[in-house]
């Protein structure tokens, strides 16, 4: 196997005497380099070489004790050792008759004069560009291949991975492997080399999760590799490695100082590993060319051994490869002497030259077909050996065959004792179950049951407003903007129920169907609801917010522009939502979320799905539509506050209609980014939706309808305007209960301005004391006069105030001052006596029905 020592026997061989036919060089590097110098000068080489170590470690020196002798008979025996001698010892004689029986012997002298190769295996080999007259009896190693992959097939694996020992028979070998595979649907995944140290290689395979790993190396680095393997764990019940057949029984109980593993760790990671290697044994009963059968070739071998343990006999296994190329070169060459003769030719005719001869030869041994102590003998295009595959699988620490594969006939016989560490064959991969994620049930029913009692409150509110509408009360509520907003709180409801809907439900197919249905219910739910409360509390304010001399102007609402209000709203909802269905419908997308690992020992994966109603430009479109609607709702909550303190008879439940807007506002804009952000829990997403949906027309609905019910119930009001007047005489009770409440407030203010006038008034007084005092001190006598001249001046004024008690300005009091007292004992001034009397007065005769016109403009004076 020395490719510089087999260079020099090659020069040494032509260019001595005689001519050679036929070389034959026994291992893959040999059969290499002579292959290809072999055509320039025409001769075949039918190799039969191994890859491997030197033909001298295999242990085949005790063939080079054999001697043939030139009047061998062929027999069984003599054949065997004229198969052994050949390899070192024979010779051919250039003179030599081609008989049957000489035929044979000429192909053994032949085999002396180069070397005998009994296990080529190197694919390169195959190569008929390069080596267009070589062949092997030892079978490419891409013949593995096959079998490999019928394996792959039988237990459904579609992801494999590699690990190989960088030299050339192990590259050309795996490149076969791929091409194969990818014809046959199966994915090498992942494929790692290495020169020396296959450390670094083996962690990636695990980092790569490898299951199913394909190893090309020799035996020397095949007891590194699974030392490496046991120590990060890449064996056991989640992974096989498929590995050649033709190493020793025992490679892995061998002793290697390079490892640093114990034997009991080596065979626990090769534990139920498996190898396909070439059949060299016939396992049939049958007799060939040889007149032997297998068996009967094995024992004469053994006896040849002479008690040596085969296991320690390099060479062993290959022994009937090599007795089977004997008998194709001799048969072949057997099968040139017809047609060399019919040409006037012999083989003795031979030279460099003869370019015809190695034709004939080449031709007789590319249609090579018998039965040999190997099995059937038959070559391929490229010259290499077809035959039966051996597949092995090591149980308990020893090799058990588990069937044979024949590639010319793709046929599989299977044993079925093959044994697994698992309950079966492990998967290629970690097996990943898609699993949907859906609505919790349990939660579904509940908020829907809320839901369901929602509309029927809808229908009962809606059902009360109709029925009522003929009442004063109700009619002052504008009720056809109630029925409205009940109608679009139902809607809303409704929408709660496809939102619960998923692929537990309906069919994939039928799912966008349900997601139209959520968009639409919630688009035209809110705009009927929130829309009508809108345009209440958008026409109180631009009514009653003006200035006093337009509010005369602007008292008599108009019913039409409310409604057009409404349909504005509803417009823009309904043509915005119609675009959106044309331009980027909505459809189901499936959100993936990280895997998990089931309970249990299970090599399986979960792989969460969920489904989700979405287009291709989600963001943008709720954008848009949470914009316009979060300005509507500012806009509302502005108003609202506005109108707060404002009374109307036209729009009497603005105020509850404010407080409606309060609630919807603040859950709308708590729900909605909300949402967004839970919509990858299900449960969580589902509930904030459907629950701020519930308690807003909840709310909603309580507001405006319930105290209007209450109100009706408790007073009595049950009757139309035309009937109440039939009944009592009189429609201004209500005008009259709101001009009352009016007075009041007034009342309150006109108190408060009373209060301010006789603080300033004290302050005053106590001013007037303090400068009095000062006066008396410095003029007593002046003060005296000027005393008395006030009190006369008092005596001149008093009667005057008092003259025309009918006349009504003679009881208007100075500007800023409260009207005079009556009491004649005041020791004050008239201008100085508080305005008590005034305010018992006024107080006494504003009461319910006892408002006189006169009083109520002194008054607001």
């Amino acid at each position: 196997c020395d490719p510089g020592q087999a260079t020099k026997l090659l020069y040494d061989l032509l260019y001595t005497e005689p001519i050679k036919v036929l070389l034959l060089p026994g291992c893959s590097s040999v059969s290499t380099l002579v292959a290809e110098a072999a055509r320039m000068w025409n001769l075949i080489v039918p190799g039969v070489g191994p890859p491997g170590p030197p033909l001298e470690a295999r242990g085949w020196r005790w063939a080079a004790q054999l001697e043939l002798s030139s009047g061998s008979v062929l027999t069984p025996t003599s054949c065997f050792l004229c198969v052994c001698a050949a390899l070192f010892l024979s010779q051919l004689s250039s003179g030599s008759v081609l008989t049957p029986t000489s035929c044979f012997l000429c192909v053994c002298a032949a085999l002396f004069l180069s070397q005998l190769s009994y296990g080529s295996s190197s694919p390169a080999l195959s190569n008929r560009q390069r080596f267009p007259t070589f062949f092997r009896t030892h079978p490419s190693a891409t013949l593995h291949n096959p079998t490999r992959v019928q394996l792959f097939q039988k237990w459904k694996w579609t992801k494999i991975a590699t690990i190989q020992q960088t030299t050339e028979v192990f590259t050309s070998t795996l490149d076969d492997l791929e091409e194969r595979v990818k014809e046959a649907g199966i994915e090498i995944t992942v494929r790692q080399s290495f020169l020396t140290d296959p450390a670094v290689a083996v962690k990636n395979l695990k980092r790569q999760d490898a299951r199913i790993i394909v190893g090309l190396f020799y035996e020397t680095e095949a007891r590194k590799v699974f030392c490496e393997v046991y120590k990060e764990k890449l064996y056991g019940k989640k992974h096989v490695w498929f590995l050649i057949g033709w190493y020793a029984d025992n490679w892995f109980k061998i002793h290697d100082p390079s490892i640093n593993c114990t034997v009991e760790q080596m065979t626990e990671a090769v534990e139920g590993h498996v190898t396909t290697e070439i059949v060299m044994l016939n396992p049939e009963t049958v007799r060939g060319a040889s007149n032997l059968t297998s068996q009967e070739f094995l024992a004469q071998l053994m006896s040849e051994l002479g008690g040596k343990n085969p296991e320690e006999t390099g060479g062993f296994q290959e022994a009937p490869l090599a007795y089977d190329a004997i008998w194709a070169m001799a048969l072949a060459l057997n099968k040139t002497v017809g047609p060399l003769r019919a040409k006037g030719r012999r083989l003795e005719d031979f030279n460099y030259n003869t370019r015809d001869i190695t034709a004939e030869i080449y031709r007789a041994l590319n249609t090579s077909s018998f039965e040999g102590v190997s099995g059937h003998v038959v070559f391929d295009a490229q010259g290499s050996r077809m035959a039966w595959t051996l597949i092995e699988q090591l149980q308990g620490g020893s090799y058990k065959k588990i069937g044979y594969y024949d590639s010319t006939k793709g046929n599989l016989s299977w044993y079925g004792n093959d044994k697994w560490i698992g309950p079966g064959p492990p998967a290629d991969q970690t097996v990943v179950i898609e699993e949907f994620r859906y609505l919790s049930q349990k939660l579904f029913v509940s908020v829907s049951v809320f839901a369901g009692l929602g509309i029927l409150l809808g229908i009962v509110c809606l059902t009360f407003n109709i029925y009522n509408s003929n009442v004063r009360y109700i009619q002052n509520s504008q009720p056809y903007l109630n029925n409205i907003t009940a109608v679009g709180c139902m809607m809303a409801l409704a929408a709660v129920f496809p939102l619960g809907i998923d692929g537990l439900h309906v069919a994939r197919r039928q799912f966008p169907v349900v997601c139209q249905f959520r968009l639409w219910l919630l688009g035209l739910g809110f705009s009927l609801a929130y829309g009508s409360m809108f345009t209440k509390i958008w026409w109180v304010h631009t009514v009653f917010t003006k200035k006093e001399d337009k509010k005369d102007k602007r008292k008599h609402l108009e019913p039409f522009k409310l409604y057009a209000t409404v349909g504005v709203l509803l417009g823009v909802d309904v043509l915005s939502l119609m675009i959106w269905q044309i331009v980027d419908p909505l459809h189901i997308t499936v959100e993936k979320f990280t895997r998990e690992a089931p309970k249990g020992d299970l090599d399986v994966l979960i792989q969460p799905l969920l489904e989700h109603c979405s287009s291709e430009k989600m963001n943008t479109w709720l954008g848009v539509v949470y914009g316009y609607k979060g300005l509507l709702l500012l806009l509302g909550i502005f108003l609202a506050y506005e109108t707060k303190s404002i009374s109307t008879e036209k729009i009497n439940d603005h105020r509850a209609v404010g407080m409606a807007i309060y609630n919807v506002a603040v859950l709308c804009m708590i729900t909605a980014p909300v949402t967004m952000i839970l919509t990858s829990q299900q449960d969580a997403s589902f509930a904030f939706a459907s629950l701020a949906i519930v308690f807003s027309v909840y709310i909603t609905l309580v507001v405006l309808f319930v105290p209007k019910m209450r109100r009706l119930i408790t007073r009595g009001e049950w009757q139309s305007d035309a009937q109440e007047t039939m009944k009592t005489g009189s429609s201004t009770n209500n005008n009259d209960e709101e001009k009352s409440r009016q007075l009041e407030r007034e009342n309150k203010e006109l108190q408060k301005i009373i209060q301010e006038k006789e603080e300033r008034v004290s302050e005053l007084r106590s001013q007037l004391t303090e400068r009095q005092a000062l006066r008396s001190r410095r003029r007593p006598s002046a003060a005296s006069a000027t005393v008395a001249a006030g009190n006369q001046n008092h005596s001149s004024q008093s009667p005057q105030y008092h003259q025309h008690p009918s006349d009504p300005k003679s009881l208007v009091p100075p500007p800023g001052y409260p009207a005079p007292s009556t009491d004649n004992h005041a020791p004050l001034p008239p201008s100085f006596s508080t305005a008590t009397s005034l305010y018992q007065a006024a107080d006494a005769k504003m009461g319910r029905n006892n408002c006189h016109t006169g009083r109520l403009q002194l008054l607001y004076k």
